[in-house]
């Protein structure tokens, strides 16, 4: 009697433990199909409640993960829609349009409503009547709303008078710097034309300066004289020493420079900027720019570590401050601290190192370096930063030591460290640690965004360009007969599920639903773009009879 072997089990069909142990999982077969239809891998949970119908449903949403690693699909789509976000403002040849609307009558109104609020928050404040003023206040914050409703953007005055003067430091250039020409901004964003049709732009990469020799894998040659703490206060400080370039630019070279740039980490650690530029700029400019930049960090000293291990300051809950652990003396404040500087702890610079290129648009040179810039937004900065032998490991190690010690804001909780009380000092902050990003092993003292784009760029925000892209797939849908009508949500109450709720749907179920309907939505896009098609032969009196085969 003979055997069918497709009915019989697999682990008795030949196959070894190590040969069953290398086919696949269900569950990795199912993420991988997921991942080759675009639909996201790791989606969370949300519960709707339409309030007409009372009806409750559990919505799979996609977790918006820009790291390939986590979510190949979302990151990127988001890789995509920066790559669309900078071509559309690289290469412009006409002025946007950033007039001010004029203010209505109705936001007049309401702001003098909103005054007259304000002066009687302030007497009630003055006369002691408590209950008065938190009632107006609640006013004054409603009224607020309602001017953002309107359209009022910006910030709006606050109603609390500041408690401290703010201390405002001399900005007069440091005699180490070169100094600048500056010019009155002019209100353009577009650069030269050239021979009356050429109108081309810039890309340019500017890096940190110099902490000792490296070798051609990013590590020191030397660990010993590697200058570690620059090199981590650099990386602290690198978004406003950016924010220092770009204005020294504007000024210097006298109008409005629009930019979309992207941060990212040398093999040795530090970052550096890439930057794509609308209109161009000459390299001689640019290079002097560069080397007059600084940035000037007026915080107290923190060179030396005052109190480390186990041993830190205590919370006084009486005095509602940290003293120190053995005199039970008040650390200083941070105001305090600041008041007595009278030279920065770091100033930060650029290195001398500067690439800039001019480039025409709608040419294979400008996809390549749109391309170039968002090459490793989809990876993580531990995966760009090769950390594969022992020196590597060993440099990033001293590093992010650095980094662990190294305050990061203000209100950083490591000021404790060095005696002296951070902004805002609370008792949860005991501890002296600071779960911020700089101080990760994952980011390498990079806490702010991998992306930077100014305002007048592309003159639409990432969710723009998401409507933009929505905006067109219905209309191709609706030029093939295939209606999407928009669905109402404002009745709808979207709230996150709540840990261990039996009615969520496994995983496994959401991901499935999920490839279903994008194969769905596919095969109908596909459909609008065949409709859309020419007939072979370009007789186009055919194309009024779509079904007559």
């Amino acid at each position: 009697m003979s055997t069918d072997l497709t009915t019989v089990p697999g682990d008795v069909q030949g196959f070894t433990r190590a040969e069953r142990m290398r086919q696949p999982l269900a569950g990795k077969v199912l993420e991988a199909t997921a991942d080759h239809h675009g639909v996201c891998i790791r989606p969370f949970m949300m519960e709707t409640i339409d309030y007409d119908t009372g009806e409750m449903r559990y919505v799979g949403v996609p977790c918006g993960s820009t790291v390939e690693t986590q979510c190949g699909p979302c990151a990127r789509k988001a890789r995509a829609l920066r790559q669309t976000q900078c071509r559309e403002g690289w290469h412009l040849d006409d002025e946007p349009d950033f007039t001010q609307e004029p203010a209505t009558e109705q936001q007049k109104l309401l702001v003098a409503y909103r005054a007259d609020l304000v002066a009687e928050y302030r007497t009630a404040l003055t006369e002691g009547a408590e209950t008065d003023a938190e009632e107006l206040r609640e006013a004054i914050h409603t009224a607020d709303a309602d001017l953002r409703n309107l359209g009022v953007r910006g910030k709006l005055p606050n109603p609390d008078a500041p408690v401290t003067a703010v201390r405002k430091r001399s900005t007069r250039r440091r005699q180490d710097a070169p100094n600048l020409p500056r010019r009155r901004v002019e209100k353009r964003t577009l650069g030269r034309e050239y021979a009356g049709k050429f109108r081309p732009s810039m890309f340019l990469t500017l890096t940190l300066d110099t902490y000792g020799r490296v070798r051609k894998d990013g590590t020191p040659v030397d660990f010993a004289t590697y200058d570690y703490r620059r090199a981590a206060r650099d990386v602290v400080h690198f978004a406003a020493l950016v924010d220092r370039w770009w204005q020294n630019l504007r000024r210097c070279v006298g109008w409005d420079v629009q930019y979309f740039a992207t941060v990212e980490p040398q093999k040795r650690g530090a970052p550096h900027l890439h930057a794509a530029l609308r209109g161009t700029i000459p390299h001689s400019v640019v290079k002097d720019v560069t080397a007059a930049t600084y940035h000037q960090v007026w915080w107290p000293n923190h060179d030396q570590l005052v109190y480390d291990g186990d041993r830190l300051p205590v919370w006084d809950h009486e005095r509602r401050s940290f003293t120190d652990p053995d005199t039970r003396l008040p650390l200083p404040t941070w105001d305090e601290a600041v008041a007595e500087l009278d030279a920065p702890a770091h100033v930060s610079t650029f290195g001398e190192q500067v690439h800039s290129k001019g480039i025409l648009g709608g040419t294979p040179e400008a996809g390549r370096h749109i391309g170039y810039l968002t090459k490793y937004l989809t990876k993580s900065v531990s995966e760009v930063v090769e950390q594969d032998t022992t020196r590597q490991r060993e440099h990033a190690d001293r590093l992010h030591a650095e980094l662990a010690v190294t305050p990061c804001s203000p209100r950083c909780p490591i000021w404790l460290r060095y005696g002296i009380q951070p902004l805002g000092a609370r008792s949860q902050i005991a501890s002296a640690h600071c779960k911020g990003k700089a101080h990760r092993r994952t980011t390498l003292g990079l806490p702010g965004r991998r992306v930077l784009v100014s305002r007048k760029w592309s003159g639409k925000s990432l969710a723009d360009h998401r409507a933009d892209r929505k905006r067109f797939v219905v209309e191709t849908l609706a030029a093939a007969g295939i209606e999407k009508p928009p669905q109402d949500t404002s009745r709808l109450v979207w709230q996150k599920v709540r840990p261990g709720d039996p009615g969520v749907p496994p995983r496994a179920h959401v991901l499935m639903h999920a490839i279903s309907e994008r194969l769905t939505w596919k095969a109908e896009y596909d459909r609008a773009l065949l409709a859309a098609q020419p007939p072979p032969g370009g007789h186009t009196e055919l194309s009024a009879t779509p079904h007559a085969a």
